[in-house]
This record gives structure tokens, sequence and C-alpha cells, in this order.
């Protein structure tokens, strides 16, 4: 069977199970689209031995008839999660060499299930950006193009490398991570699905830290079905992770029936933003009145504090980016600079984390620090938690009002074009996360579906919101959404 590579997780899987196919031939598909696109410089550190053993392995378990749903299937992992023996930079050159002595919970899940990784994907380093242009492998370039225009496109951030690699067809299914809307955006601009789920599902142990009260680890597939049968495998309790929460993860998948009648799908008014592109409206009406055809109950709600939440976040962010990236001081691992005869320990770390660190990280380092001194840490850091609480209570009394999933866009736009904000004021690229940020802050759940394109002809996405651990009512929403939209739009290979 030709193009093994475009199928997704749970077409795979069921012909797997048929016999139809190989995870061996599944895997030797992938490996050779991702060898053939190296221009989207979505893959960072390819791993053909080991996809290889695995999908080997995979095809022994299959063969005794006792396989999880993951067993054999390609997928690509964010350089974000730390992989045994296997470069792991977090795409900084602070990081450059680095090779963990174990696995991060996620990928170690995904590979007791019998997933096959294919290699290391691109991203913003340490997942500070919304384009993927912060990477010290250069940028990751999206598989989609404007309509008659060359210009090379962001596949956004911080998961670029994920969602470019999955609209591409180089793996069935990728890992992302979600601090401010990492996976959803770029999910909305490459035309794929991705969901942050609620904050605790997913053990964030041996995921290199950026802000450890807004991260979290979701999966990026090619449609919600995907997405609820890969979150299943990446989901659990794990004790090294003080804040992964001990529940029962539930069979995502079977909840996938379709059926929303009588929710209650919320309409925030505040997300009616100033200046909003027409066409980003019309997708949103659309969008609700496909969930209103499906049987569901639209509602106008508020969210009050929503226009504190960009503010909110870009101090809580940095700040404990500042004290997560403290760690990187060229002492134990990673780069270490050059010393002249006379330098110290102070001038180590100067010029280790001068060459180490890029300039948005330095930026949000320096943010950090600043909020978190003692003359700022009241007027900012203390205040900011303050409306975070606000937030958090703007959801809970929504949800308390019987509302069972909120819809909003899940970006201000489509695709930009590489480059096109390097003159921007840094602010412009932050209001990329205009509609997500608020997620992070209350720890909810959130999807990303695809379901228009723009007049270039480039994938838009609408965001649902769910309740606190019910990813499976949230997944099967954006299912119905899903089937009432029938996206199916797919990037013409220029690579």
């Amino acid at each position: 069977m030709s193009d093994l590579n475009k199928l997704g997780l749970a077409e795979a899987r069921d012909l797997l199970r048929k016999g139809d196919t190989t995870s061996v031939e599944l895997t030797e598909a992938c490996l050779k689209a991702i060898d053939g696109a190296d221009a989207l410089n979505a893959f960072v550190h390819k791993t053909p031995e080991i996809a290889l053993e695995r999908a080997k392995a995979a095809d022994a378990r299959l063969a005794e008839g006792d396989a999880p749903a993951m067993c054999g299937l390609p997928i690509g992992m964010k350089d974000l999660f730390c992989t045994e023996g296997v470069d792991s930079q977090a795409a900084s050159n602070i990081l450059k060499g680095f090779k963990p002595e174990y696995e991060s919970t996620v990928s170690q899940k995904l590979q007791d299930a019998g997933a096959v990784m294919l290699g290391k994907l691109n991203m913003d380093e340490f997942a500070m950006g919304s384009s993927n242009e912060t990477s010290a492998y250069g940028n990751a370039i999206s598989p989609w193009r404007r309509g008659g225009d060359e210009t090379p496109l962001t596949p956004g951030g911080s998961s670029g490398g994920s969602a470019a690699a999955v609209a591409a067809d180089l793996c069935l299914a990728a890992t992302g991570t979600d601090t401010g809307g990492s996976i959803r955006q770029p999910a909305a601009f490459t035309g794929t699905v991705g969901i942050k789920p609620t904050y605790g599902r997913c053990s964030r142990w041996g995921i290199v830290a950026f802000a450890s009260s807004l991260d979290q680890a979701g999966p990026m597939t090619k449609n919600v079905r995907d997405a609820a049968i890969m979150l299943e495998a990446m989901c659990g309790h794990d004790a090294k992770d003080s804040t992964s929460a001990d529940l029962a993860v539930p069979n995502f998948e079977a909840m996938l029936t379709g059926d929303i009648k009588g929710k209650k799908i919320g309409i925030p008014r505040e997300y009616r933003m100033d200046g909003m592109p027409a066409e980003i409206a019309k997708l949103w009406d659309e969008g609700a009145a496909m969930l209103k055809a499906a049987g569901a109950e639209i509602v106008d709600i508020s969210l009050p504090h929503t226009k504190y939440a960009l503010p909110a976040y870009y101090v809580i962010a940095p700040a404990e980016a500042s004290s997560n990236l403290a760690r990187y001081d060229g002492v134990r691992y990673g780069h270490r600079a050059t010393l002249a005869q006379g330098d110290g320990i102070t001038e180590m770390y100067e010029k280790t984390r001068a060459e180490g660190f890029g300039s948005e990280v330095q930026r949000r380092v320096m943010v950090g620090t600043y909020v978190l001194s003692a003359g700022f840490y009241d007027a900012y850091y203390n205040r900011a938690r303050k409306v975070r609480t606000l937030i958090k209570k703007d959801f809970e009394d929504a949800f308390a009002a019987g509302v069972d999933a909120i819809l909003t866009p899940a970006t201000p736009s489509a695709a930009f074009g590489l480059g096109e904000m390097n003159d921007e004021d840094p602010v412009k690229m932050y209001l990329n996360d205009v509609f997500t940020v608020t997620v992070n802050l209350a720890g909810l759940p959130g999807i990303s579906v695809p379901t228009g394109v723009d007049t270039q002809g480039l994938p838009l996405g609408l965001q649902l919101i769910g309740r606190p651990w019910e990813e499976g009512d949230l997944l099967n929403t954006a299912y119905a959404l899903e089937q009432s939209a029938g996206f199916v739009a797919k990037p013409a290979q220029w690579w």
C-alpha cells in the first residue's frame, strides 16, 4: 500500500489489526517522507535506527494479539521531551549535545504503548515563541502556502515542528506542549487538531520546563479521533510529578458519539476584540451555527477579566521561566563558554548564558527577573497572580451556570509569513496568544479544530474550552464540530 504516511492513527491501527500492513512498513514510509522534507526543517534529530527497532518489536507484539491502540504507530517527539540517549536540547544552544540518561514520563508511556518514535521535532527555544523563529535549529516552515505566493509561512509556535510534521504527513501524529497556546495555535495554523488537557492530566516529569504552573503536554494529530487515542496513552498519574492528578483515565475514543443534543455552548462576548478580522468573526459565527444545528444550545456568556489575561500571562510565565532557566549555567551539563585567564564563576555564568540563550529567551528571563525583584514583586507578580485567580473564577462561574463548553477563535489570523513580524514590537507577536492564554491560566482543557480556510486558502481553526477533567466530553463536542465543518483541505506539496 502506498502513501502509508498519509494515514491517521485510527486508520493505521485498524490496518495493523487486520494484518493489511505492518509497523515496519508504516515506519519506513514515514522515514522516507521525512528524508524528502528537509526543506520544512521539522525533524531536527532523526532516529531511524530506534524507529525501526521499535517497529519490529511492535509487529511482534501485534502478532501476539495483545497490543494497545498506539502499538506500531509512528510519531514525532517535540524536542522539549527528554528521550534517553537522544539529543534533547529544547532548541537551545545552551543544551547542545545534551543526551539524557532518562526518559520523560509521557514519552515513556507512549513507548510502553508500542508507539514508534521517528525523531525529535523543531520548536521555539525553550518553548518561548509563537512562530518557531527562535529555534537554535533555524525556522520550521509550514507546508502550507498562500494562493499564488511562495512566501514561506510560520507553522506557529512553540510546537511548530510538530504541527508542520503532522500537516505534511511526515508522521501520523506528534507530541506538543502548551504553555499559552503552543499546541492550539500551531494546530490552527496548519489545519491539524491539537488538544491541551487539564493541568495535571499529563505528567510534566522529564519535559524541559518553561513555566511550571502553565506547561502541559498534549497530542497533535490529523483528526479528533486520533487526538482521543493518543491523549489516552499520554495521560495518567505520575508519582514523580507532584502536580500530576491521581485520576482514572477514561477511554476517550469510546466517548466520541457526536451526540451533543442539549449541550450548552458559551460564546464569550469579551473575545470579540476590536479589529478582529471579518473572516475570523465569520468562522466563529459559522462554528456556533454548526453546533446549534447539531442540537446544542448557544448562549452568550461573560468572562469579564479576559482583557487582563495577556498582561497577567506575560508577567507569570517569564517569572517562572527566569527561575527554571537559572539551572543553565555551564556547570553540570550543556554548553560552557570558553573563559579567559582570570575569569571566575560569575564570568562563566555570564558568558555561557550570553552565548547559549537566544534573544527572546534573554528578553523573557530579564522580564521575569525584574517582576520577581524585591521592589516590584508586589506591583507585578503578586498582582498578576490575583488576576489569574479572577480569570479562573470567570470560567468557574460560567460552568456553574450550566455551560458545558466554550467556543472561541483559536487565533486572531491565519498563518503569517516568516520574518513578517521581525520589525514589530514583540508585544504584537504576543497577541497571537490572545485567545489561548486564559485556558492555561485557569488550568482548563482546550482543543483547536480546523473548520475553514481564509481567502488565500490557509487553514483557520476554532477553539473549544471544556470543564476541568472532562476531556472526553470536550473531545466529543470537538468531534461534532469536526463532522459538521467537514474540513478536508491539505497543503499542496512543494518541498
